[in-house]
């Protein structure tokens, strides 16, 4: 067995990087992922870096190993009755299209489960369709904004701000993989499938609000939402003598200890800092005291203090620093792989060991149509209509 999802035949109809990420991972615990493209491509195909051929762009190398690509124009009469058959062998359809979009191509939950009553159907987009917002449009930025994310950088930085990285969209796409698998085995038990709806604003305000609920946890309120120790502008790595440090000394045994090596115990005496909420309540305070002290030693002597405690302490990394990282090179996190037009490739390893079902990459990145042929024709499909397909357009195989 290559994975845990050995078996599981998966249909994505994605683009972008919620759905592309979320069936990566499901292909990569064994699933098979045949990833259903209109003949113009997934628009990230010519996102990034482009080393040989066009369509195989950086961002859309690194969301869509493990699968294979297949073209169809789902608004054309063959290629959707060719979805339909393999519709009829699949265990999951995974979309990220608006509903609206789903029903007018005739491809929606409703209709699906007729012709497979054990469907899982997963539907990733902006906003429930249930809500007032379910006819929008969505996209990483715009969820940023109405989540509440971009105003939490106003509270640090003066003004609303982004994340630098598509968190919305990646938040979301594991959302989705919880949504599947449990469907999954609900289906196991009980032989019936069903429909899974993850929309991205409720999806990003749950996990906002884990922890920024705060006084808004009661009912009436008891205080602001907001988790303070979060929001305080001197929350950011620390200036040591020549570069940079990560250090939390958060619990209280961590700080008596942080005290006591860092010759600080004057802070001990402090009331201001005498226990965690003490320190929370005071959190400015308490990371311009930290700040001070990491200041006297240069970051790998500081490093070596630490290094056999409890206290979380960690070099503060760019992006090229990850690439030759010393525990991802133990771990050997990052695999290299042959692909047939692109040449070697790095690719991250699947972050979650099973001991006995290993994920495994086994299918590059695959070109645009590459697989339209073989898979149409295990769906059943006479290599006649199949011809019929490519002069209509309604399919296409790789250039």
């Amino acid at each position: 067995m290559s994975g845990p999802l050995s078996g599981v035949k998966i249909l994505e109809l994605t683009a972008v990087v919620l759905g592309p990420w979320a069936c990566q991972i499901l292909a990569d615990m064994g699933a098979e992922v045949i990833k259903i493209e209109s003949p113009q491509g997934d628009s990230n195909r010519n996102l990034g870096a482009v080393r040989n051929k066009k369509g195989m762009a950086a961002l859309y190398l690194t969301c869509n190993r493990n699968k294979r690509s297949l073209v169809l124009d789902l608004k054309k009469e063959d290629a959707h009755s060719a979805f339909l058959e393999l519709v009829k062998k699949s265990d999951v359809v995974i979309h990220n299209n608006r509903p609206q979009v789903m029903e007018k191509l005739k491809i929606d939950y409703d209709t699906l489960k007729k012709v497979n009553p054990q469907l899982i159907y997963c539907g990733a987009y902006g906003y429930s369709k249930e809500g007032p917002y379910g006819k929008k449009g969505a996209l990483d930025d715009s969820i940023q904004a109405v989540s509440g994310i971009a105003m939490l950088n106003d509270l640090v930085l003066g003004e609303p701000r982004y994340m630098p990285t598509v968190v919305c969209d990646k938040t979301t796409a594991m959302a989705v993989v919880q949504g599947v698998t449990a469907a999954l085995y609900h289906r196991e038990k009980t032989g019936l499938g069903q429909q899974i709806e993850v929309p991205m604003f409720e999806t990003m305000v749950s996990f906002i609000m884990a922890e920024h609920l705060w006084g808004y946890s009661f009912d009436p309120p008891i205080g602001e939402p907001g988790y303070t120790r979060l929001m305080s502008y001197h929350r950011k790595p620390y200036k040591t003598k020549d570069g940079y440090i990560a250090i939390l000394p958060y619990l209280d045994s961590h700080w008596e200890i942080f005290c006591n090596l860092s010759n600080r115990k004057d802070l001990l005496e402090d009331k201001r800092f005498s226990s965690l909420s003490q320190r929370v309540k005071n959190i400015d305070d308490t990371y311009k005291e930290t700040a001070k002290t990491m200041l006297n030693k240069s970051t790998k002597e500081w490093l070596e203090i630490f290094e056999n405690t409890s206290v979380p302490t960690i070099s503060v990394n760019n992006l090229k620093d990850l690439i030759n990282d010393e525990h991802l090179e133990s771990t050997k996190f990052w695999k290299t792989i042959d692909h047939p037009t692109e040449g070697k490739l790095r690719t991250p390893a699947f972050p979650i060991n099973f001991s006995e079902t290993p994920s495994s990459i086994r299918r590059h990145q695959p070109n645009l149509g590459e697989h339209s042929m073989e898979v149409l024709l295990e769906a059943g499909l006479e290599p006649e209509e199949i011809e019929k397909m490519l002069k209509s357009g309604a399919t296409k195989l790789a250039e």
